[in-house]
């Protein structure tokens, strides 16, 4: 098991230093994102059921549930429970789209490397074009990959919460 993680970690090691430090940024902003969706899955799936039912059991025991106060009540406690279900996923949405930014980032940065290496050196030297190239790349590609990653999983995410807070609705009659 050691020895695995010390061949995968020369690995992630390798890779970054093709990719150039910018898949730092990359992996950071990999990072906030998972931890993000992971802490909405854990508040979706295990808070907020509790939530709910007791936000239903304090409406259905309320005497009056038809007079305009009482809506206004049911309308703030939906209100409540939707800004909980939706909070940090505008911070997850923002991270999703700042990847493949980063990755360009990268791109931009290993060109720069591919034209310093061409006016220092020439085109005469294609193992260190092919090196600032891959820096170019990879980057780019690593962006994307992590913005997949987020965006398959967000998109779920989302229609959960929205039909958690459509059972909600629904779960709240007025009369």
């Amino acid at each position: 098991m050691q020895f695995y993680l010390i061949g995968l970690w020369e690995t992630v090691r390798d890779f970054i230093g093709t990719g150039g430090d910018v898949l730092y940024l990359v992996f950071i902003a990999l990072l906030i994102m998972w931890i993000v969706m992971i802490e909405r899955a854990w508040f979706l799936f295990g808070v907020f059921p509790r939530e709910r039912k007791r936000i239903i059991e304090a409406w259905k025991a309320r005497k009056d549930t038809t007079s305009w106060y009482a809506h206004r009540i049911r309308e703030a406690w939906i209100s409540e429970a939707s800004e909980k279900l939706t909070a940090r996923m505008l911070v997850l949405k923002t991270m999703i789209a700042i990847c493949p930014l980063i990755g360009l980032l990268g791109t931009v940065t290993g060109m720069i490397a591919v034209f310093e290496i061409m006016a220092v050196q020439g085109t005469g030297n294609p193992r260190l074009m092919a090196g600032g190239i891959s820096m170019a790349t990879i980057p780019t590609m690593a962006g994307m990959v992590a913005a997949l990653s987020g965006m398959f999983f967000a998109q779920r995410l989302d229609g959960r919460i929205k039909a958690a807070k459509e059972h909600l609705i629904d779960n709240m009659p007025h009369h």
